[in-house]
């Protein structure tokens, strides 16, 4: 099912397959720059560092309807590796804590299935420190940038995980380096960074994001979203 703006200003639902490297507002700058309509909004902010879909709806008469899309479930394909610890759960961040090699190879994909079956259903997940989220008016993200963080002060929110299953396991012994993916379904709120470095948590090696992709609002699908670059040429 293919969604496109119509009329004269054009309005509508745009699903737009977000690039990586730019914030979600820039998506909808550039749509409304292209557009020439005032009124556009994104239903549910996609990292810098992630790609997929985003929805972009345009004019008043859709950004309205905002809050019929923001509490949608959502899918995700995340790539990330093991023994590798940020200070945004990403690879966009500082390291600060790395395991060795002897601790990675004894991890067997069966330890690492054994992992997730602890994170599958309705769970506790920490909000990661470079956030949105707000303490007293402050967001996370600015925060921690100050260094006024602290992780046991991190807020926590019962998200749904309904499926959580591992597609790749990958150990480069002549690199020492251990990567995962991992297909999420979840409910809105979820945090696929607080998840990884949660299963690293609990394999006692950390771990961090290093590619997130987005193929799934409720019934919209990554399928049916435009490339942003065609579209704004």
């Amino acid at each position: 099912m293919k969604f496109r703006l119509m009329g004269n200003p054009p309005i509508g639902i745009l699903l737009v397959d977000k690039p990586t490297g730019i914030t979600s507002h820039d998506v909808v700058y550039k749509v409304r720059k292209k557009t020439g309509v005032k009124r556009v909004g994104h239903t549910g902010t996609l990292d810098p560092l992630a790609t997929g879909l985003l929805i972009v709806l345009v004019g008043r008469e859709f950004t309205k309807r905002q809050t019929e899309f923001l509490k949608l479930d959502k899918d995700y394909i995340c790539e990330a590796q093991l023994g590798v610890e940020t200070d945004t759960y990403d690879v966009d961040g500082k390291t600060i804590k790395e395991a060795s090699w002897e601790e990675l190879k004894k991890i067997t994909e069966t330890d690492f299935k054994r992992a997730l079956d602890n994170f599958r259903g309705e769970i506790n997940q920490t909000v990661p420190p470079y956030s949105a989220v707000k303490i007293k008016g402050e967001k996370l993200y600015e925060k921690a940038r100050k260094g006024e963080i602290i992780q046991e002060d991190l807020p926590s929110r019962r998200v749904l995980i309904k499926e959580l299953k591992l597609i790749g396991f990958v150990k480069n012994a002549e690199q020492e380096e251990l990567f995962f993916t991992i297909k999420v379904s979840c409910s809105s709120g979820t945090y696929i960074r607080s998840l990884v470095y949660d299963v690293g948590q609990q394999l006692g090696v950390g771990a961090t994001t290093t590619s997130l992709r987005r193929t799934r609002i409720g019934k919209y699908k990554i399928e049916d979203a435009m490339n942003l670059q065609s579209f704004v040429a």
